[in-house]
């Protein structure tokens, strides 16, 4: 385990130490929830497209429910495990680069499940009518997972654990959002 530690580490500082002062305004924009909202309302506006009208509340719903698990979920573990994130570690706030940084435990990433559920979900539910949407979603939740790292805030450990709960998760909401819109 402490081998892991040690590399989960090691990635951090090298791609964290990729980062350039020039770009930190770029990527603390990209981490940012409010940045990000004209792209919310495109993916809004696909669902309301792609859903017939009787089963959009039920999609909407299984959205909200997966967003609000996969958040708060993240946070459980954050407590439960406590594990200091980067920028409170006081071997590595030498080493790294720290642009921002954020509450005191960081596992999981909230940020990185939230994405990938959306990721899953929405490719699950619609990656046949919108082909190249997945695709989109994906380059998304990786610049934004990514930017935790960037920034110093999450460990890559963090980030794929947080990725591979919410795309299980979205993946799981999304085959059980399937059976209940096809009943009604």
């Amino acid at each position: 385990m402490n081998e892991l530690i040690s590399l989960d580490q090691q990635l951090l500082l090298f791609l964290n130490g990729l980062g350039n002062s020039t770009f930190d305004p770029f990527w603390l924009l990209v981490t940012g929830k409010w940045f990000w909202i004209p792209f919310y309302v495109i993916l809004l506006y696909l669902v309301v497209k792609a859903v017939p009208r009787k089963k959009l509340l039920f999609v909407l719903i299984f959205i909200a429910i997966g967003i609000t698990i996969s958040d708060q979920l993240a946070g459980v573990f954050k407590y439960g495990i406590a594990r200091l994130r980067p920028c409170h570690n006081e071997l590595l706030m030498e080493k790294m680069r720290l642009v921002t940084c954020g509450g005191q435990f960081g596992f999981y990433s909230s940020h990185a499940s939230n994405s990938f559920f959306l990721v899953s979900f929405l490719s699950i539910l619609m990656g046949k009518k919108y082909k190249i949407l997945p695709y989109i979603l994906l380059f998304w939740a990786v610049l934004v997972s990514y930017s935790r790292i960037y920034l110093g805030v999450h460990f890559p450990l963090d980030i794929a654990f947080g990725a591979a709960v919410g795309f299980l998760l979205g993946g799981v909401l999304a085959n059980l959002t399937k059976k209940v819109v096809n009943k009604k």
